[in-house]
């Protein structure tokens, strides 16, 4: 045995490491208990009329034809909200790289409103772009005017963001959308993400775009010459596109309705602002109503930024975790090397405090990482020190595994309290597997990644985690979160991107919208049997646009507080409706519940109300009276 026991040592080893890092797995039994209070159904989304053919890949640079599938992997987006004004988020807007249309729809539940149809397209060629050298990739709903009517940002590859004003006058279709470049000059960015804010305190919304390839590049333009640039490494790539932040200055409404930005060029130190940004996040962390920003990270790390601005003059400071003895380094947020593809903000724990939910690939056998929870400490004044006060809790929740995943979104949909966690999953869907080629690849040097012509081949019928199928985590009693969804008919593979939350039918359980690349997009509408009862708050601000950035506080019966904010547009290519939701439980019964609102009014002061509500919607508008007057009036519907 002696000359045996080296590896005999060795094969012990092994065995108990496998066990060791094997997750829980709960019995058949146990898992039909979990999905039991969900129940969902797909409807397939339609398209607007006049729809051209679709197209497998797009058209690229010459020089990155050899990885048209890779570089055509992104695109498809969903935003939800109330467009049309009939008070309820059913208004979808959905981005198809099929077509590269960009389709308003109503949701395909009740009786049809209206029929579908595409956003006019001519402006997208306006300041020298060429209709085959762009592609649209998302959008965001917001009243960017503020003239209470809500309007679209359009972000794309190949050109600047154009926003598409409601004209309110108009009867409601194409014709209802007067068109505006947010940039003039015909600049070429390649946006995949972007949402909306109030960063410098002042009482108005501003503008955050997340860029990925380099500014000015030509990625879609097939009639280029020379070389494009990748990243520059797969685990600390600082060249991509830059980051763009629009202070919002003045507006005006009516039939020639106009908003003015002050752009910002230097808000963010170069390391920051090159990262190739695939989604990005703003949110209050630490109470001051000042919106702390996420950004997720393709090729290197994530970064968490301490918002200490004021009104006129941006100013953050980049925040780092805390490292322990036993704590990997890709683990400690500001500091990882992994694939950043989803954010989304939730209290995951119910501490009251909001934690970041972040996708990255996970995808068994091929470039696992982890996804991240970077779950509260709950001490968020340690932000004023530089230190980020969250923990990476994703492996002991289970949510640490998937798939390559994109958005990632955090939702109670059943009402009862408690979050429940799902991921857009899938790559690109092919007949042939590359995963071989991909993970060698991700072990190459800089500069044979930096080139696309020393890239392996990743043309049409390439297949990576193109039957990934998107999760649908519900957390167990122990605390950890188990995938039911294959028991809820939800594990079809789809390749999705987009992840769009809203209770589409006002009927008080939350729908989502799944944007599908090179597929068809889908509504996956909640028709649970007997969820919990629920509170919906739709918070306005003085003109009736939604009051983003709004915080909400609601006590429960059972003395659980829960905690929301309106948000606007966080994410990878899904935007969550504006309207905050909260589960009370079930036998939670009609007593009122208390709520605490805190927001800035539109001068840039902070205001608080408390209210005592039943549950069902409220629709809450928020004004801006004098020091101690009444600060909330109320309508119930």
């Amino acid at each position: 045995m002696r000359p045996r026991a080296t590896v005999l040592v060795a094969l012990a080893l092994t065995t108990a490491g496998y066990w060791a890092a094997r997750p829980p797995i709960l019995a058949p039994a146990e898992l039909d208990q979990l999905a039991r209070p969900f129940q969902f159904r797909k409807i397939p989304l339609a398209e607007a009329p006049g729809a051209p053919a679709h197209r497998p890949v797009r058209t690229v640079h010459p020089s990155l034809e050899r990885i048209a599938a890779w570089v055509s992997s992104v695109g498809a987006a969903a935003s939800v909200g109330d467009l049309d004004g009939d008070g309820l988020a059913n208004d979808i807007v959905l981005v198809d790289p099929r077509t590269d249309r960009v389709t308003l729809l109503p949701a395909p539940v009740g009786p049809e409103r209206y029929r579908a149809f595409a956003l006019d397209a001519s402006a997208w060629t306006r300041g020298g772009h060429g209709a085959n050298t762009l592609a649209p990739t998302g959008t965001v709903i917001g009243d960017f005017n503020e003239d209470g009517h809500l309007d679209l940002l359009v972000y794309f590859w190949g050109r600047t963001p154009l926003l598409y004003f409601r004209i309110p006058e108009r009867p409601w279709g194409q014709e209802a959308f007067a068109v505006a470049d947010l940039v003039e000059g015909g600049e070429r960015w390649y946006t995949d993400c972007a949402t909306q804010a109030d960063l410098d305190g002042d009482g108005h919304l501003d503008l955050l775009i997340g860029n990925y390839f380099q500014d000015g590049a030509r990625i879609l333009d097939p009639g280029a010459t020379g070389v494009e640039v990748m990243h520059r490494g797969k685990a600390k790539a600082l060249n991509g596109g830059f980051k763009h932040v629009f202070l919002w200055r003045d507006a005006a409404g009516g039939d020639h309705p106009t908003v003015r930005y002050r752009e910002v060029p230097d808000a963010f130190r170069e390391e920051v602002s090159r990262g190739w940004t695939v989604a990005l996040g703003a949110a209050d962390l630490d109470g001051d109503l000042l919106p702390e920003i996420y950004f997720a990270h393709d090729f290197g790390p994530d970064r968490l930024l301490h918002n200490r601005s004021t009104p006129g003059r941006l100013a953050f400071a980049e925040l780092e975790g805390r490292r322990g003895w036993f704590t990997p380094k890709s683990c400690v947020l500001g500091r990882d090397s992994f694939k950043g593809m989803g954010c989304d903000f939730g209290d995951i724990n119910g501490d009251g405090h909001l934690d970041i939910y972040v996708s990255n690939i996970a995808t068994r056998f091929g470039l696992t990482e982890s996804h991240f929870v970077w779950q509260s400490t709950g001490e968020p004044g340690a932000m004023a020190q530089g230190a980020a006060p969250f923990v990476q809790n994703s492996e002991p929740l289970g949510l640490s595994r998937s798939g390559f995943a994109w958005d990632a979104r955090l939702a109670d949909f059943d009402n009862d309290g408690i979050p429940e966690a799902v991921q857009a999953c899938g790559f690109i869907k092919g007949a042939v597997n590359r995963w071989p080629e991909l993970q060698a690849l991700g072990t190459s040097n800089d500069q044979i990644v930096h080139n696309p012509r020393f890239w392996p081949s990743f043309r049409v019928g390439t297949d990576l985690s193109g039957s990934d199928a998107n999760p649908f985590f519900v957390r167990a009693g122990a605390g950890r979160y188990y995938d039911v969804a294959p028991r809820l008919g939800l594990a079809e593979p789809m390749v999705s991107r987009g992840l769009a939350i809203a209770d589409v039918d006002g009927d008080g359980r939350l729908d989502f919208v799944c944007a599908n690349q090179w597929g068809p997009s889908v509504l996956v509408h909640n028709e649970a049997a007997r969820p919990g009862t629920f509170l919906g708050l739709r918070l306005l601000r003085d003109r009736g646009s939604p009051a983003i950035g709004a915080t909400a506080t609601v006590t429960r019966r059972d003395g659980r507080r829960l905690v929301a904010q309106v948000d606007g547009g966080s994410g990878h290519s899904g935007r969550r409706s504006p309207e905050l939701h909260f589960g009370l439980g079930a036998g939670s019964g009609l007593d009122p519940v208390r709520v605490d609102l805190l927001w800035r009014d539109s001068t840039g002061a902070v205001r608080e109300s408390r209210q005592d509500l039943v549950p069902g919607w409220h629709t809450i508008q928020l004004t801006n009276p004098p020091p101690g007057a009444a600060v909330a009036s109320l309508a119930i519907h």
